[in-house]
């Protein structure tokens, strides 16, 4: 039941309180409603919030990685202006390095795209990639992309911004609440039940990250998004991995990705040919088999222990780029409710995920990127996307099992 001083009655009701959920039940509140209730079944963060790399890189594959990454980046920007508080964002640059003539042709074609919408992404040629990062084993290269405004923040930190953004808006916050379905009227969703009791609201949104099908499966929604185990370690420190020294690195080929950190050297990495399904422990063949791929491209890594590592389960989507739309049943939509996923990279995008899911809930339309075709009904019964595979991202399974 509800605590006594809950009120069962709100304008919005968000479900899950990672990046995605927090950060919409935000800015719904930030845009005008008086009650917005957020319910978690677990507390603020607990999930893959504060396992995260922290990676922010406008550039994206896509027009709409591009832009959903570029207002995240301004959003970290001006956090503290805003809330007082930010989440650590640090501009250190993000390289793209290319080995093969086909890598070459590929960044040049996304660098157009990028520039065209705005982005200050340049092309270095292979003496310049050597001299921008020393740490990278030279010659290997036959030159990359580079966006020196990308960067970095701190995924605990992200999620104490969030929290106080939550207490200091007015946002309720039910921790240790669990969604348990949705209440209806005809193809109008009135509210949410939950293991706290019902909550009525003429605006719902569903996010969850990696649990998202499961959570919408409640509600008999199904929802291509799946979760896969991430991987990301920490050496120990080097002055040669001094952070002047080191831009951030994604090895698009390898699916590997580092940055710094504390003195060393953070890295990240999935297996895009494990099994989709929860996992937090950690794969140490698969670990092995990354760390010797790293090793080769930054020999200093070779002789360096780990400090600590760690995995989590992160969402995915067939595609690769987010979910914001409304719910669909049996082929017909229900109005009054909102599913969304940052496709893996809610750290990166979720910001402007958030935002734009808060926009199409109350609006139907968005701003800050276009939703028109990121809603549900790009996907066939079996998951299958009519949209083009977001090609820089990392290596996650190309489909899931709808159930």
């Amino acid at each position: 039941m509800l605590s006594s001083g809950q009120q069962n009655t709100a304008d919005a009701v968000v479900v899950g309180g990672g990046t995605i959920g927090a950060w919409c039940a935000y800015f719904l509140r930030r845009s005008g409603l008086a009650r917005v209730i957020l319910v978690e079944k677990r507390t603020l963060g607990q999930g893959a919030s504060s396992r995260a790399a922290g990676v922010v890189r406008t550039q994206g594959g896509t027009p709409w990685a591009v832009q959903l990454g570029e207002w995240s980046r301004n959003f970290y920007l001006r956090q503290h202006d805003e809330l007082g508080i930010d989440s650590g964002f640090t501009p250190q640059g993000y390289l793209l390095p290319c080995f093969t003539p086909a890598d070459v042709a590929a960044a040049r074609d996304r660098m157009a795209m990028q520039n065209a919408l705005g982005l200050s992404v340049g092309w270095l040629q292979p003496a310049e990639v050597d001299a921008l990062n020393p740490t990278l084993a030279p010659g290997r290269t036959l030159g990359g992309t580079f966006c020196e405004q990308d960067g970095y923040l701190t995924p605990p930190r992200n999620v104490t911004a969030y929290a106080v953004a939550l207490a200091t808006s007015g946002v309720q916050v039910r921790e240790r609440v669990s969604f348990t379905g949705l209440s209806t009227d005809g193809d109008t969703v009135t509210g949410v039940q939950t293991s706290a009791g019902p909550i009525s609201a003429p605006v719902v949104v569903l996010t969850g990250g990696p649990e998202l099908a499961e959570v919408a499966g409640l509600a008999g929604i199904k929802v291509p998004v799946g979760g896969v185990r991430h991987q990301v370690a920490v050496t120990e420190r080097h002055p040669d991995l001094h952070p002047s020294r080191l831009p951030m690195v994604f090895d698009v080929s390898a699916g590997l990705y580092w940055r710094p950190e504390e003195g060393g050297l953070l890295f990240g990495m999935s297996n895009p040919d494990e099994p989709p399904g929860p996992a937090t422990c950690v794969d140490e063949p698969y670990l092995a088999k990354m760390r010797k791929r790293l090793a080769d491209l930054v020999p200093v890594t070779a002789g360096l222990g780990l400090r600590r590592v760690w995995a989590a389960t992160i969402d995915y989507t067939p595609d690769h780029l987010p979910i914001i739309g409304p719910a669909r049943v049996k082929g017909s939509t229900l109005n009054g409710i909102t599913l969304v996923s940052a496709g893996g990279a809610g750290m990166m995008w979720g910001p402007a995920v958030a935002r734009a899911a808060a926009d199409v809930a109350l609006t139907g339309t968005s701003s800050v990127v276009d939703t028109a075709v990121l809603g549900l009904d790009r996907f066939d019964e079996a998951g299958h996307s009519a949209l083009a595979t977001d090609p820089i991202a990392l290596p996650f399974p190309g489909s899931l099992t709808l159930s």
